[in-house]
């Protein structure tokens, strides 16, 4: 996901895990300037492309230092999966639970929301539409797994339900695979939850 800002043309890039060289063709393509690549969790589907992208841009790489081991495991990752990847570049910033990023004249907020992995984190929007950036956390009617390393079912359910539903029902959520979803929608139809 490219996040930018229209009238300033500052950007965030969130969990580029592959497809490096169309994200840089759509950031050059927008003439956008990226001010950090950041992370909801370092499995190699969210982080793999993180290196080229990076190499490119030279922009600071952040992530919640809880998922660090993760994502200096980067190689073992892929290989796990049957895929090759390089080591993925240091981590510049390690964001904070609560935190605040601003890319142009935009905010978002970063919510550490364990469960999925240790370092699971979710990026609302503020002050502008209701969005909101889940990650593996949540899914349109289900929720990320938990059966990887570092991951825990009760710690995962209590993140989004005393994290993410305490949001208005109208707020949009963009996963980090699948549909788009409401807040509102998986209070009701969620199996999980």
């Amino acid at each position: 996901v490219i996040l930018g800002c229209k009238q300033t043309k500052e950007a965030l890039v969130i969990d580029p895990g592959d497809e490096a060289a169309k994200i840089l063709s759509e950031i050059d393509k927008e003439n956008l300037k990226v001010k950090y690549i950041i992370h909801t969790h370092a499995h190699f589907d969210h982080i793999g492309g993180t290196g080229e992208i990076h190499k490119k841009l030279a922009v600071p790489t952040c992530l919640h230092k809880s998922d660090l081991p993760l994502y200096e495991n980067l190689p073992n990752q892929g290989s796990s999966f049957g895929m090759s990847f390089d080591s993925a570049p240091p981590i510049e910033k390690f964001l904070q639970d609560e935190e605040i990023l601003e890319f142009g004249n935009h905010k978002l907020q970063v919510l550490h929301t364990p469960g999925h992995s240790p370092g699971s984190i979710c990026f609302k929007l503020m002050g502008g539409p209701e969005y909101l950036f889940s990650g593996d956390t949540l899914f349109k009617e289900s929720i990320g797994r938990s059966d990887f390393w570092g991951g825990d079912h009760h710690t995962l359910i209590q993140s989004i339900k005393n994290r993410l539903l305490v949001f208005s029902s109208e707020t949009k959520v963009f996963p980090g695979h699948g549909p788009a979803t409401e807040i509102g929608h998986e209070k009701k139809h969620n199996p999980f939850l």
